[in-house]
């Protein structure tokens, strides 16, 4: 595993909506590098994973569109530690994995409405 801020987003995101292997076991990213920046999120606009809204930024020529209400039971968010993805609500509702127990970053909580339009 790296060290918190050694990893960035990777060059070329997923574009199937499944979880690119190189953001498991990292930490952080170029914008955000704590211990607790540990997950990566599904956007919706592009159904591509993105350790932050600057790494998407980065690479997208497109807005950021929020998950609706509506669409919160669907898995959008990866624990980079272990590779668990959670559904939006779960991943409201807590402070760590349901799978490794890894704490999340509750600074994330101020970007909620440009992830998930809560």
């Amino acid at each position: 595993m790296e060290s918190a801020g050694a990893s960035a987003g990777p060059e070329a995101p997923s574009c199937s909506g499944d979880p690119v292997p190189e953001l498991v076991g990292r930490l952080g990213c170029g914008h955000w590098n704590s211990p607790f920046d540990v997950i990566a999120i599904r956007f919706l606009c592009c159904d591509q994973w993105f350790p932050c809204l600057h790494c998407h930024d980065e690479v997208s020529n497109h807005p950021i569109r929020p998950w609706p209400r509506h669409r919160h039971d669907e898995h959008a968010v990866l624990c980079r530690m272990c590779g668990t993805t959670l559904l939006i609500t779960d991943y409201l509702g807590a402070r760590g994995c349901s799978g490794c127990g890894a704490v999340f970053n509750p600074g994330c909580a101020l970007h909620a409405p440009v992830y998930f339009g809560v």
